[in-house]
């Protein structure tokens, strides 16, 4: 059995769980039925692409309703992910993920190098997804990753993938309401996806202190969860940490750092943990909407001008996203790169 040293799960004090939480009240709960039922009024639109905008520039994190993702496939994932993670160990390393193949299960991931407490096994949004070789900014060669697809449960590849296909048509109605709240033609970012994604999808199962504190590193990140409480957004305003009460049919929504400079700071990725009590496992999927991987991420164009000039340097997304693959699969006792490493004085 594999020798597990503790102080690998150590965090930092201010990181670590509080004994009593603030129940997330103020996180912004949005219809979207204005774009997914078929009488729609330009005034609704209008009025829902506003709130969409207040939420992005407030909390950075939303929950939507009536999002038009039938709640079955939500179920049946749920249940396929628990039936996965409820195989032996031997079993489920059948599927391992590795530095040279990151699909699959792995269950030693860290998070700002402070190892996770779950089990995780991630799944690529198109096959095969293109990515660079190395981080090298001067290497351009391209591999291509492929799936790997466990043995059990049996239907688990149809099922994931008929998921995966309508996680995508959200993110992209949700990428408009987004652009048009910035003052954006509504199919501004389509074309950084509609030529190639790196999006993944990745089935979580938590123990005790799930995931430490952090920002995706997406586009935007859809989150679907169980019923077990457990995510924590840290509130802007006071930096105070914010317990968002599940919803069994609501996804969650929260902006990444590639919208953080796309927006040139207008909206931020915020911060968020999972928390997780010792008597309750819980089950999360996030899908992780990526552009493709040659994709050169700025400020855009039209969000900047003599008085707001860029705050970020140009990074190419796929390097970013691979070199934050590769320290997450071993302590490197130094801190990982964030996109405020980008960021110009």
């Amino acid at each position: 059995m594999e020798e597990v040293d503790h102080q690998e799960f150590v965090q930092e004090p201010q990181h670590r769980p509080s004994l009593s939480t603030i129940e997330a009240q103020g996180i912004p709960v949005i219809d979207l039925s204005p774009i997914t039922s078929n009488n729609t009024s330009p005034s609704a639109i209008d009025a829902l692409t506003k709130e969409i905008g207040s939420a992005c520039k407030e909390w950075g994190f939303f929950q939507v309703t009536n999002h038009g993702v039938p709640l079955s496939l939500k179920r049946n994932l749920l249940e396929a992910s628990k039936k996965f993670f409820s195989q032996s160990l031997e079993d489920k390393k059948k599927v391992s993920r590795d530095e040279s193949s990151p699909s699959g299960y792995y269950e030693s991931e860290y998070t700002k190098d402070v190892r996770d407490w779950k089990e995780v096994f991630d799944f690529f949004a198109k096959e095969p997804t293109l990515f660079p070789a190395t981080i090298d900014e001067h290497n351009h060669r391209v591999v291509q990753w492929t799936n790997k697809y466990p043995h059990y449960p049996p239907a688990f590849r149809d099922i994931i993938q008929e998921y995966i296909e309508e996680m995508e048509k959200l993110a992209y109605k949700l990428m408009e309401l987004i652009a048009m709240s910035l003052g954006l033609e509504a199919k501004r970012f389509e074309r950084f996806f509609i030529r190639g994604q790196t999006s993944f999808i990745r089935l979580n199962y938590h123990l005790a202190l799930g995931v430490g504190p952090h920002k995706d590193e997406s586009a935007l990140t859809i989150l679907a969860q169980d019923e077990v409480e457990g995510l924590e957004v840290k509130r802007k305003t006071n930096q105070e940490w914010i317990r968002v009460k599940p919803k069994s049919n609501d996804y969650i929504i929260n902006l990444g750092d590639i919208i953080q400079v796309w927006s040139n700071d207008r909206y931020e990725s915020v911060e968020h943990r999972a928390m997780v009590n010792c008597e309750s496992e819980r089950f999360s999927i996030p899908y992780f909407f990526f552009p493709a991987h040659d994709t050169e991420v700025k400020p855009l164009e039209e969000l900047i001008n003599d008085q707001n000039p860029p705050k970020y340097r140009p990074y190419k997304s796929g390097k970013f996203l691979l070199y934050r693959m590769i320290n997450d699969f071993k302590k490197q006792n130094k801190d990982n790169l964030q996109i405020h490493d980008y960021k110009l004085a």
